[in-house]
C-alpha cells in the first residue's frame, strides 16, 4: 500500500509538471492553455499525499488565474481602443483572435488581432487608413502586453511549484 502511494504521489508530481511546461508554452500559443493549466499543475502538486493542502496558495492562484484568463482578451481590445481605435476596431481585433487561434497559419494568433482590427476599422472608415493602422498596431501590442504577462505569472507558478517540491523532497523522492 506505501508503494502505491509513492507510485500515485509520482504520477500527480510528473502530470503537475507536465501542467506547469504546457502553461509556458501556451502563454505564447493561445492554441494551448497557459495559466489555467499551470494552474492545475499546483493544484496535482497538492493533491499528492506528501504535500500538505495550502488553499491559500490554490485559491489567490485561482483568482489570478480568472482574471488574467479574462484579460487575455480584454487587453488587445483596449490597445486598439488606446491607440485610436472604433467599436469595429475592437469586435475586428476579437474575431481576428479567434480566427488566427483556428486558422493553420504559422503566427495567425498573432496576425489574426492585428488584421481583424485593421479591416474592422477599414469598415468603419475605409478613408482613414492611417487611423486603421494604428489601431491595429494597438491591438497587436495588446496581444503581446496580454502574452506577456500570461507568460510572466506562468513562470511565478512553476517557481511556487519548485519551491513546493524542494521543501517536500524527502516526502516525494
Amino acid at each position: 500500500m506505501q508503494n502505491y502511494k509513492k507510485n500515485m504521489d509520482s504520477l500527480l508530481l510528473l502530470l503537475g509538471f507536465v501542467c506547469i511546461i504546457v502553461g509556458i508554452f501556451g502563454s505564447f500559443m493561445p492554441v494551448l492553455p497557459g495559466l489555467s493549466s499551470c494552474w492545475v499543475g499546483l493544484l496535482l502538486l497538492y493533491l499528492t499525499k506528501a504535500v500538505e493542502n495550502n488553499y491559500w496558495v490554490l485559491g489567490i492562484t485561482l483568482l489570478i488565474t480568472v482574471i488574467i484568463t479574462v484579460l487575455d482578451y480584454v487587453i488587445p481590445a483596449k490597445g486598439t481602443k488606446k491607440f485610436g481605435g472604433s467599436s469595429y476596431g475592437v469586435w475586428g481585433t476579437n474575431i481576428g483572435l479567434i480566427v488566427g487561434i483556428l486558422s493553420p497559419i504559422p503566427f495567425g494568433v498573432i496576425i489574426g488581432p492585428f488584421v481583424g482590427a485593421l479591416i474592422g476599422e477599414l469598415m468603419y472608415d475605409s478613408k482613414n487608413h492611417q487611423r486603421a493602422l494604428k489601431a491595429a498596431t494597438g491591438s497587436l501590442l495588446g496581444f503581446l502586453a496580454s502574452s506577456f504577462i500570461n507568460f510572466l505569472f506562468c513562470v511565478i507558478y512553476l517557481g511556487i511549484f519548485i519551491s513546493i517540491v524542494w521543501q517536500n523532497r524527502a516526502l516525494l523522492f
